[in-house]
């Protein structure tokens, strides 16, 4: 039997700090006697901890405010200005490139056009590291302030340096999108499936927060999901798990992109409600075109509707969530127009109890919410103390903000 592992007083500040900075970043401002509640954290080690942060300036004095009886307390919140994070979209049919604060106020942004035919891997990696220029210059901000690139991205992610992303539609199959990102720019960076990413953008500042068991669905012209247990992300064995535009609604169905039948995205896509609507729209009009298709009411989209009410049931039978967020640009088109009758095509088809128990809603963040979730990637991190404390020997290239 394995001995366990010792921790050591080093380890312990750490963990303290990683505790006390996530708090403070979604709860604050804060006084230290309230983050001694709200984190079990003893007065003292309180003390030490926001001392650390206020020398490195990665948190600052937010104003006072009375207490019972004694002297007004100071308020302590996270320091917006302490470093920028990128955040990436590669979709179907652009590559976004957002550049954000920590209270993820975009400062910057570049986009670029992709064409049907044209998701050759080295194309988007060129896109990607253009849009991480463009934004900096942009911002007049440097590379030494930035604490990484989060890129969301369609298809499976495999952790690992290399970043392996297996996307069927794409044409991708392991291609290692990390390896290739990172030979043209030092900047920490972190890939994850856009679906997931907006997953947790809305669980941390969209229509998912508050809540610790849900989950966001992306229906654009792909069809993903982010299934969040216990206020996690649930990936499966191999990080694929959410591919619930590939579940199967008819045996035998219609030919998906991925080049199975029957799969859910093939009646609920973008791409396929226009196709069943005998729609030949290029792919660059595609919102427009579904957009007058849905204001029409037209009978393809009451189909639509009852799949997609199909498809929510199932997710909730399975996972029994508080509350399913409809995202990504179709979906929240189809949710604005149609909710009501998408929640009866739910009711219709879920088991009872669970039914009576989620709650089914818009996401809040907007069709960008990739972009944002992938920066949410670094913000994560930072929280969690990937970047060092003081005297840990910090790397070169993170760095404070001026000012």
């Amino acid at each position: 039997m394995a001995s366990p592992e010792r921790r050591t007083v080093r380890d312990l500040r750490r963990g303290n700090r990683a505790v006390l900075l996530r708090n403070l970043y979604f709860a604050g401002p804060a006084s230290r006697q309230e983050l001694s509640r709200l984190t079990g954290l003893s007065a003292a080690s309180v003390s030490n901890v926001t001392g650390d942060l206020l020398a490195e300036n990665i948190i600052v004095e937010a104003g006072m405010v009375d207490s019972d009886g004694g002297r007004p307390r100071t308020l302590l919140r996270v320091n917006r200005e302490y470093g920028y994070a990128i955040g990436v979209d590669v979709g179907e049919t652009h590559v976004h490139v957002e550049l954000f604060d920590l209270d993820m106020n975009m400062h910057a942004k570049a986009e670029f056009t992709l064409r049907a035919a044209q998701h050759d891997a080295d194309l988007v990696v060129r896109h990607v590291l253009a849009g991480i220029d463009a934004v900096l210059a942009s911002a007049e901000a440097t590379p030494a302030q930035v604490l990484g690139v989060g890129i969301g991205v369609p298809g499976i992610v495999e952790s690992g340096p290399d970043a392996l992303v297996h996307a069927q539609t794409f044409g991708w199959d392991g291609v290692p999108l990390g390896a290739k990102v990172r030979a043209g720019t030092s900047l920490p960076l972190y890939v994850d499936n856009g679906a997931k990413t907006m997953g947790q953008a809305e669980l941390w500042f969209g229509s998912g927060r508050g809540f610790r068991h849900a989950i966001v669905v992306l229906i654009g012209s792909g069809v993903g999901a982010s299934i969040i247990t216990g206020g996690l992300t649930y990936r499966g064995a191999n990080s694929s798990a959410g591919e619930w535009g590939h579940t199967k609604i008819a045996v035998g169905g219609r030919t998906c992109r991925c080049g199975a039948r029957g799969c859910l995205e093939a009646y609920i896509g973008a791409q396929s409600i226009l196709e069943r609507a005998g729609l030949s729209a290029e792919i660059e009009r595609e919102q427009a075109a579904l957009g007058e298709l849905v204001r029409s009411g037209a009978p393809v989209v009451l189909e639509t509707i009852e799949y997609l009410g199909a498809g929510l049931a199932n997710l909730i039978n399975l996972f029994n969530p508080e509350r399913i967020v409809i995202g990504g640009w179709a979906g929240l088109l189809l949710a604005r127009h149609e909710l009501v009758r998408i929640k009866a095509a739910v009711a219709e088809n879920s088991l009872t109890q669970p039914y009576q128990t989620v709650s089914i809603v818009p996401g809040r963040l907007g069709a960008d919410a990739v972009a944002l979730g992938a920066a949410t990637l670094v913000v994560d991190e930072f929280l969690l103390g990937a970047i060092p404390a003081a005297g840990d020997g910090s790397p070169a290239n993170v760095t404070r903000l001026s000012g």
